[in-house]
């Protein structure tokens, strides 16, 4: 007899072609007046299109958000959004944006209308992230969630396929920890495992035909669910060791995600062995760990550390901090385990399942 505890999420989403338009009603709807538009610098184009989208309603535009939400960027974007009176945030992109505008709300409470412009889910959960001193910190609080999710499968389709592919197996992995996660139900479950299939479905053939709508909106569909199933449950061993490398050493939040991912299931591969079921019957796979770095690999993606500009000689110091304040996984960590663990993601080793992990 299954036991468990599920709690619905509190966000509304907006989906499909052309969905964008409808911001200034959903604005209208939370009784806002005055946005703060925020993007990466590499997105300030995207950003200037929204604030004519807005019009009257747009307070101006933060374009410096960063990897990771830096504190210093976090405590400028607060300033900037006092200084102009905004009574919302609209973040325009991925990760970065959208974990910016949490950094505000978080201490502002300021509604957050999330337009993302890639798959990185974070537009669905209530989890925020700040670097400060080297060391990246998460928590969880229902103030930072947007409010309104507005998915626009038009607005991925200049994604580049190198991003996309990095991005789309970020989301991979919200679901397949999803699946294996303490606070794990059979409704997440079952997303989770559908948001898995609806990438390696969607990923290869934008990675062919980047401008292939049809692929971009399933692949968008997976990013929702993953962000779902991430927001919904907790996170284990592969998130601890992705924000470890990311606040510690700064590396690209996707493509550590796409290199960490099929190793740090192969650790986790012999002790759930139902959830990797599900993992690798979404992806086709005779196990779970192959069938994520195959995939991987068939996508173009980057599969070792190394490439990321990792050095081998950090490879102790982060299997030290990463075993500091450890997440719930299902197997325990130990810092010998995570050590080879990272070994092999450096080397970009495809995980068998004879090996010492």
């Amino acid at each position: 007899m299954q036991s468990f505890v599920y709690q619905i999420l509190p966000s509304r989403v907006i989906f499909g072609a052309g969905s964008v338009e409808k911001l200034p009603q959903e604005m209208e709807r939370l009784g806002a007046a005055k946005a703060l538009v925020l993007s990466t610098p590499e997105q300030r184009q995207s950003g200037l299109e929204m604030l004519d989208r807005l019009g009257a309603r747009a307070a101006g535009l933060f374009d410096r958000a960063v990897m990771h939400v830096p504190i210093e960027t976090a405590e400028a974007a607060r300033q900037e959004a006092r200084r102009l009176g905004a009574d919302c945030c609209v973040a325009v992109g991925g990760g970065s944006t959208t974990g910016l505008a949490k950094a505000i709300a978080l201490v502002s409470e300021l509604p957050i209308l999330a337009v993302p412009t890639t798959y990185a889910g974070s537009e669905m959960t209530p989890i925020w992230g700040l670097t400060e001193g080297g060391r990246k910190t998460t928590g969880r609080d229902p103030r930072v969630l947007p409010n309104t999710v507005l998915y626009d499968p038009c607005l991925t389709v200049s994604m580049p396929p190198a991003l996309s592919a990095t991005s789309g197996m970020n989301s991979v992995a919200h679901c397949v920890e999803a699946l294996y996660a303490q606070e794990a139900n059979p409704i997440i479950s079952m997303l989770a495992e559908e948001g898995i299939r609806a990438f390696a479905q969607s990923l290869p053939v934008i990675v062919r035909d980047a401008g292939n709508l049809e692929a971009r909106s399933q692949a968008l569909y997976a990013a929702w669910l993953g962000g779902l199933a991430l927001g919904s449950v907790g996170m284990a061993l592969h998130h601890k060791l992705c924000h470890t490398l990311g606040g510690s050493f700064n590396l690209s939040h996707a493509e550590t995600h796409t290199v960490v991912l099929p190793h740090a299931v192969r650790y986790n591969e012999s002790c759930a062995p139902d959830a990797m079921a599900q993992v690798a019957r979404a992806l086709g796979s005779r196990s779970a760990s192959e069938g994520l770095y195959d995939l991987a690999v068939a996508l173009g993606a980057p599969v070792s550390l190394s490439s990321l500009g990792m050095n081998e000689s950090d490879l102790d110091r982060a299997a030290g901090l990463a075993v500091q304040n450890p997440y719930y996984n299902p197997r325990p960590i130990t810092r010998d385990g995570i050590r080879a663990l990272l070994q092999n993601a450096f080397e970009g080793r495809r995980p068998w399942t004879t090996d010492s992990t």
